[in-house]
């Protein structure tokens, strides 16, 4: 049995493996997961935005999890709504004396929590203490990790689920301002891109984009966070071990 932390935060870059490791994590803690992603909050958007929902059953064993599936796509969400919808979960699971976890690789996202950003006068949001673990991948495996997810997921589907956005109803204007899979998908699906365009493109931007990712997470050191980081290549078993023992 573990105390309880105030707030353990996985964060990493896209497809560094966070999600994987931070359910293990939640499995071994008796712990719920908060995710700080800015599309996964949208329902319908499940291959695009990476949700691997099966990655939240361990050994037969669902790990709650909030945040995720609490918008129609379609809608727009910003940083203000998710920090109530943040806090709101937090303090829920708190409350129940249960262990949260906040993973993701929004950095905007986790630092307006852990900060305790003020957006509005006479707000009373407190910074939070917590733990951070942070996934370290080196750029070249991170590169091919991409290529290669990214083409696991052309293949599985995820064409078909922006094309089924679209017919149900969402406009192709909302599908394009979510930016990556959905703009590309969608200029394809519009005939404003041939397939190979749309690959070529896509794969860059999500290139960029998980570079973005480190420049955040860097700049929150300078910014005083203290981030241990984990390689990506660890073992999750042994990343859960080097976190239990920071704990201790």
């Amino acid at each position: 049995m573990y105390d309880v932390c105030p707030l353990i935060t996985v964060l990493g870059p896209t497809a560094s493996g966070k999600t994987s490791f931070a359910c293990k994590l939640a499995a071994e803690l008796g712990g719920e997961i908060i995710s700080a992603d800015s599309r996964q909050v949208y329902r319908g958007m499940d291959i695009g935005t990476g949700k691997d929902l099966e990655d939240y059953t361990v050994d037969g064993h669902k790990i709650p999890y909030h945040l995720i599936d609490i918008r129609n796509a379609g809608e727009q969400y910003n940083i203000f709504e998710y920090q109530k919808d943040f806090h709101k979960a937090y303090h829920d699971i708190v409350s129940r004396g249960v262990q949260p976890i906040l993973c993701g690789g929004s950095g905007l996202y986790i630092e307006s929590v852990l900060k305790g950003y003020e957006f509005k006068e006479s707000e009373d949001v407190k910074p939070i203490d917590s733990l951070i673990i942070g996934i370290d991948i080196d750029r070249e495996s991170r590169r091919n990790r991409i290529t290669e997810r990214l083409k696991s997921r052309l293949e599985n589907g995820m064409v078909d689920e922006v094309k089924g956005l679209i017919d149900s109803g969402v406009k192709t204007e909302a599908l394009i301002s979510y930016g990556l899979e959905y703009k590309y998908i969608t200029l394809y699906l519009l005939g404003k891109l041939t397939y190979n365009d749309m690959f070529s493109l896509l794969e860059i931007a999500i290139h960029q984009f998980a570079k973005r990712q480190m420049t955040w997470f860097r700049g929150m050191e300078k910014r005083g966070f203290h981030i241990n980081w984990i390689d990506y290549s660890t073992a999750d078993e042994e990343k859960v071990s080097i976190v239990t023992k920071l704990l201790q």
